[in-house]
């Protein structure tokens, strides 16, 4: 049963729309909440006491800041909102795969696939803006002769050829890898919950939705992680 399904039937739209609603409304309204908690006396300097929602945010960002720096570089910080926005839509919809009765729009394949789209038209325009027609150089392989001909140095490459049709098709090829990958771990795992729901006692699917936390979140982290090196990649000067 999905509830988002049964109320899609009834407005006549589908449950996507409706799910993904859903998800961006609880990130708004966690997003207002942390917003809240640091425009406090305290203007964020001081954490708060114990685990809070302001808390975790904090840990998530300063930990995907960490990595985008390292990924990307010192621009990092330009790219992270789409990195971020992908990552707690990604999360949270993953999350809401893990309760019964709901479904969230990673468990569908046009969503997934449309998140691999947007990763890889943010990285392509990255490396576009970055280095104009010149990023094409990075699918034409390597410059094995570099002659210094009347005051300019030429990159001649030779098997460009081979690796532009190759190179074009691997790049075509990740939205397809985010998408499945993303897809086929949050499917199976709501599956399994659902199933172990229903046919044992309590404690069992407790064990299952604990590891379904976990696949969420890595997944969310891996689709994320993925998006970083692309853009880090696109920014690299070809050679």
């Amino acid at each position: 049963m999905n509830l988002f399904d049964t109320l899609a039937h009834q407005l006549h739209i589908e449950w996507i729309y409706l799910s993904a609603a859903f998800a961006a409304g609880l990130l708004i309204l966690a997003g207002f909440a942390v917003q809240r908690a640091v425009a406090g006396e305290s203007r964020g300097v001081v954490p708060e006491e114990g685990v809070s929602l302001r808390n975790l945010f904090e840990v998530i960002i300063e930990g995907l800041g960490d990595l985008g720096q390292t990924t990307i570089g010192d621009d990092w910080r330009k790219h992270f909102p789409v990195v971020g926005t992908i990552f707690f839509f990604v999360l949270v919809s993953n999350f809401m795969n893990l309760i019964p009765g709901i479904q969230g729009t990673t468990a569908d394949a046009n969503v997934t696939f449309a998140w691999g789209i947007i990763s890889f038209a943010v990285y392509n325009f990255v490396g576009i803006r970055q280095h104009g027609w010149k990023y094409i150089y990075q699918f034409m392989g390597p410059a094995l002769w570099q002659p210094h001909i009347g005051g300019h140095h030429y990159h001649v490459r030779l098997l460009a050829p081979v690796f532009l049709p190759l190179e074009i098709v691997l790049h075509f090829a990740r939205i397809l890898t985010l998408g499945i990958r993303l897809m086929a771990n949050m499917f199976a795992d709501h599956k399994v919950v659902v199933i172990f729901l229903g046919m044992v006692p309590a404690m069992i699917p407790a064990i299952f939705m604990g590891l379904g936390i976990l696949v969420s979140f890595l997944q969310a982290f891996v689709f994320a992680l993925l998006t970083m090196i692309y853009i880090g990649q696109a920014l690299q000067e070809p050679h």
